[in-house]
Parts: C-alpha cells; structure tokens; sequence
C-alpha cells in the first residue's frame, strides 16, 4: 500500500511561481526598452544593423567676388638721402662747437667756429697788396697815354711807347694776382665757420672747442645726417623685375610699407622712387629704393626693416579664406557642403594669398558653400550640420 505524495503539489506550485515571475520581469525589462526607443526618437534597430552616420558641426564661408592686392615683400635697411661728415677746410684752433648733440639743424646753420683771426689777418695784407698793384696800374695808364700822345707828335721814341704799354701789362697781371689772393683769403675767412650743408639731425662730436683741427683729420668734426624724408633700399627677387619696371615706368604710384623686424609693427608708409640698373648675380635679387616722409622719425638710419610693396590689385575674383583650404598628396581641395548638408570634395587652383584670404583661380563657382571650420574630421559624403557663416 503506497503513501500519497503529500510534498509534491506545493514543490510544483512553488516552480510555477518561479516561472511566473521570470516572465513578468521580461515583459517588464521588454516594456521599458520599448518606452526608452520611443522617447528618444530612435527607431528599433534589427540586430547586426548600423546606425545612420551622426552630421558633424562645421562652419562656412560663401565663396564671393571681391579683390585682393598682390604684394611683394622684401629685405630692406634704412639709409639716408644724405649723410654728410663734416670736416675743416682750413687748419686752426676750434674755438666753438655751436650744436649739441643729436640736434636737428637747417640748412645752413653754423655748427662750429675756427679761430678767425690769423685769416684776417691774411686778408687785410692781401686788400694791401691789392691796392698797391691797383695804383701802379693807374700810373703806368696815365705814363701810356701821355707817351701814346708825344710818339704822335713824333717828340719820342716808338721804343719808349712799348715799354710803357708793356709795364700796364704787367701791373694789370699783378692787380689780377692781387685780387685772387684777396678772394682766397676771404674764401679762408668764411671757411672758418663750419655750415650745415643739408637739414638734418648731426650725431655725436668728434672733437671739443680747444681742439687744432686741419683739412686732414680722419673722423672730421660731427656726422651730419638727412632723416626727413628717409629712405629705405631693398630687395626683391628678379623674376619680378618685370612686373615691377613696368608698374613703375607707367607712372603708377607704388605703395610701400616697412615694418619692424618681428614683422608684428608698422613703422612707416611710403613710395617706391626708383629701381637699381642692374641684378645682383650673386643673390639673384635687384635693388628698390623707397622713400618716406618720417615725419615722427620712426626710421632710423641703418635700421633693419621687413619690406611689403603693394604691387597691383586684383579685382573680381574669387575669394575665400585660407582656413578653408585642404592639402593632400593630390595638391589643394575643399569641402563643398552641397543642398542636401553633405560635404564633397573639390580640388581648386590657388592664386594670390593676401593674409588670411586667397584667390581661387578655378575649381570654386561664385555662390558654393566652403567649409573653413571644423574639416579635420570630415570624409567625401559625410553629413553636415552648419552651425555659423563667416
């Protein structure tokens, strides 16, 4: 006689409510993914499937007609127009320096003075001798034409005629001798005052008041230099002389800027003068000369300055900034980002660069949308998003 299974019903009830509340909890876990997939807007992917590539942010620039200069930079340093040292003509003592140092002088101005006195001195004996000579002439005048009336009246000899005519000669010789020594003394006289001969700024003196200075001194007595208006002599490479002649030979005024070493400072503006007459073999470069008011001295004689020469300007091209363009082993491209926020690739010609803009010589059409910002993640056919337009 078997027992009845007393244990067994509620081992099966407890399995049950085991299975139970496993699918309650998928349904749950089911129901949740669903709700998470409706809120967030993303359809239900099958397995194995890939999600839509994600539009990166990206900034452009609408490539526009306008024009861009073409320029021309160079090596330059600043020279004067003038740079005169200034040195006795005479020998004596420096009895006063009428400058100090670093003063900006006209024209014509008395910068120093050399004892005076021994010239004077040289001029009145030569104003002596003068005189002297200009009296005998007068006499010996008088002696030939008293002697030109008596050989007339046949009362003298011819002899005595010539003799007489002969000696206003020599006294006309000697007022003439007279006369150079008078001018050369007073020519000595007026050297004994040194003249500026050009406006400019004189530099530090060689020599102090007390000193005896002659004609020969090598440093001579101060520096005298022009530095209003100032120019400056730079270089350009040849395969532009050309352009650069012509431009100038038409009368067209060229523009030209100096800038500091660093290249950060603009130190003044002016014009291109002229051009050197022959190419220098050795650099393959020719000379320009600049000149520039330097109404604020801001150019110092000898100074090293950066060069930047407005050559032309180009009008009605195309242009974009540099930022935008891209460089592969093929060359030059942009990305294009095309109506339906895709961006493609289109390799472009380069022309003249001016600062942060370029020209584009072809491959770009007036209109089209050029990415300048945020291109480094970008691939053929990817989606955009345009966050700005510069």
């Amino acid at each position: 006689m078997t027992t009845p299974p007393t244990e067994e019903k509620p081992a099966r009830k407890s399995a049950w409510k085991r299975w139970v509340y496993v699918i309650l909890i998928v349904i749950v876990l089911l129901a949740l993914l669903v709700w998470r997939q409706r809120s967030t807007g993303r359809p239900m992917m099958a397995r194995g499937a890939k999600a839509p590539p994600t539009a990166l942010p990206v900034v452009v620039h609408t490539a526009a007609l306008g024009d861009i200069d073409i320029y021309l930079d160079g090596l330059g340093t600043v020279t004067p127009l003038a740079t005169v040292t200034l040195r006795t003509q005479i020998s004596g003592q420096l009895t006063k320096v009428a400058f100090t140092e670093g003063q900006m002088v006209e024209k014509g101005a008395v910068l120093a003075t050399i004892d005076p006195r021994p010239y004077q001195a040289a001029l009145e004996q030569y104003q002596g001798q003068l005189r002297q000579a200009q009296a005998q002439l007068a006499e010996a005048r008088i002696d030939l034409s008293r002697y030109e009336t008596l050989s007339e009246q046949d009362s003298i000899a011819k002899q005595q005629v010539d003799s007489a005519r002969a000696l206003v000669t020599q006294y006309e010789g000697l007022v003439q001798t007279g006369q150079a020594n008078v001018d050369s003394a007073k020519l000595n006289l007026a050297y004994c005052q040194v003249i500026a001969p050009v406006a400019g700024r004189v530099g530090l003196r060689m020599v102090d008041e007390g000193n005896y200075v002659t004609p020969g001194d090598a440093n001579g007595l101060v520096v005298l230099t022009r530095v209003k208006p100032i120019t400056v002599i730079f270089t350009v490479p040849e395969q532009q002389m050309l352009a650069v002649a012509s431009r100038l030979h038409s009368g067209a005024t060229i523009p030209v800027e100096a800038f500091d070493q660093n290249q950060t400072r603009k130190l003044a503006g002016g014009t291109l003068s002229a051009i050197d007459n022959q190419v220098d073999t050795t650099t393959g470069t020719f000379r320009l000369r600049a000149v520039f008011a330097n109404e604020d001295e801001s150019l110092f004689p000898n100074q090293f300055v950066n060069v930047r020469m407005l050559l032309d300007t180009q009008h009605n091209v195309i242009v974009i900034p540099t930022a935008g363009i891209e460089r592969n082993q093929l060359g030059t491209f942009v990305y294009i980002v095309k109506p339906d926020n895709t961006v493609a690739i289109h390799p472009v010609t380069l022309g003249t660069t001016e600062g942060e803009h370029v020209a584009i010589a072809s491959g770009l059409k007036v209109g089209e949308r050029v990415v300048v910002d945020g291109a480094d993640r970008l691939t053929d056919g990817v989606p955009v998003t345009v966050q700005a337009e510069k």
